[in-house]
């Protein structure tokens, strides 16, 4: 209503302008209250360009909708045309009048037609403020973090973190954020990188899922379209599950392995006696060093032993089994 001119093409429809809250829920005084402001603001620019005003009314206050005859009929449009060139001819030699002045459009043919495209900076903008997008950019940047806390120095997983949150949170700024959703996500961090430092049987990483998908469901405010698709939730939700029981199992398993070093890790390890070694003592060599040896049963020289126990700097060996 706004332009100078106004063209629909045959089978368009315009009107319907009733305001709806997005994703919210307005009560009866506040509709009443937005519904009188639109109507009032679109009757002031049916006014401005000579176009008619009770159409204006109507269709905020009852919803009117009308096709491209009968609004060109009503006075609410200027031209019904079929293509970009045949709007061209028709505009040709019109008046219009912009800040009081009087302007007449003059053309020729052949028309140049340049389209305004989108500069890079809105490009990204565009695709930064998908919702799925902005949640994939939060995940990876929480990762990122986390595996550079967990592992200083790596650097990488730390600046592909940082720049992933970065953008996250440049696309948060045009989407409505649940913080009580960011909050939940945030603790599922924490709850797995808890997991994976403290002896829980799995009771953090559980908290930490159903963390993860509450505040991935509950993330944005809003209708469906700022939602996140659920496929990608439960995806991310799996993955990150399985990823952290794989780190867990891993962390079990090394509970049960034999020591490598230190005292326990000499336990087992067969050598070669140096010296005859009884009761009193001899020399052995285990693992390329010479080792004080004592054995409860008689070892010559150049037999092979086995360690037992280790008591300071001595070794207590016995006959290797054939």
């Amino acid at each position: 209503m706004a332009s100078h001119i106004i063209a629909m093409a045959p089978g368009t429809s315009i009107g319907a302008c009733h305001p709806v809250a997005l994703g919210t829920q307005m009560d009866s005084i506040m509709v009443k209250k937005v519904a009188n402001d639109a109507a009032a603001y679109l009757k002031s620019l049916a006014e401005l360009r000579g176009r008619n005003t009770k159409w204006a009314e109507l269709a905020v206050y009852e919803a009117k909708s009308s096709s491209a005859t009968e609004a060109l009929k009503e006075g609410v449009i200027d031209y019904i045309t079929s293509s970009l060139e045949e709007l061209l001819d028709s505009l040709n030699g019109k008046k219009i009048k912009i800040d009081g002045n009087e302007y007449i459009i003059s053309l020729h043919k052949p028309y140049e037609i340049k389209e305004a495209k989108m500069s890079l900076r809105e490009k990204l903008l565009t695709i930064l403020s998908n919702p799925n997008i902005a949640y994939i950019l939060l995940v990876l940047g929480f990762y990122g973090l986390f595996f550079e806390l967990s592992n200083p120095g790596s650097i990488f997983p730390g600046v592909v973190g940082s720049i992933c949150l970065i953008l996250a949170f440049y696309s948060l700024q045009t989407l409505p954020v649940n913080y009580a959703g960011l909050a939940l996500m945030i603790l599922s961090i924490i709850l797995f990188a808890l997991e994976t430092f403290v002896q829980s049987h799995g009771i953090l990483a559980v908290g930490g899922i159903v963390s993860f998908i509450l505040g991935s469901l509950m993330l944005f405010k809003g209708g469906p379209m700022f939602q996140v698709s659920k496929g990608l939730i439960i995806s991310t939700a799996i993955i990150s599950a399985a990823f952290f029981i794989w780190v867990i199992s891993k962390g079990v398993k090394t509970f049960f392995l034999k020591p490598a070093t230190g005292k326990e890790g000499l336990i087992g390890e067969k050598g070669i006696a140096q010296t005859p070694i009884d009761s009193k003592g001899g020399m052995c060599l285990v693992h390329g060093e010479l080792w004080k040896a004592k054995s409860e049963e008689r070892i010559e020289k150049g037999e092979e032993i086995e360690v037992v126990k280790v008591e300071g700097l001595t070794l207590f060996v016995k006959k290797c089994e054939k």
